[in-house]
């Protein structure tokens, strides 16, 4: 049975905010590598732009636009929680927020399409 705590939205939110911020922290040695492969030689990314022209890996990088919004928006519901006083207004800006991320990554799955 679920507690009453884990039904709130607030809790939902810190969630999203610490798995979109691990899976953001599992994609950086592949940024990194590929970082690494720019600076080794021209062929080499050459290859890796190559193959990210793939369908599945622009599915992946409008995953992480979605998971670099998410975190953004959350994050800025933390710095809200913090450092705001606490009002309902506040609370549609903050859905406002994450809407604007859904959008965000929409469009960039668009238009990487």
């Amino acid at each position: 049975m679920m507690r009453a705590s884990r039904n709130h939205p607030g809790w939902w939110a810190a969630l999203g905010h610490r798995l979109s911020g691990l899976a953001l922290a599992l994609f950086l040695p592949v940024h990194f590598l590929v970082l690494g492969l720019a600076l080794d030689s021209d062929a080499a990314l050459d290859s890796v732009i190559a193959w990210t022209d793939q369908p599945l890996v622009k599915i992946a990088e409008w995953g992480l636009v979605m998971l670099l919004t998410l975190h953004l928006g959350f994050g800025l519901r933390v710095l809200a929680l913090e450092f705001l006083p606490w009002r309902d207004p506040l609370k549609t800006l903050i859905s406002l927020g994450a809407g604007a991320s859904l959008v965000a990554g929409l469009l960039f799955w668009i238009v990487a399409l």
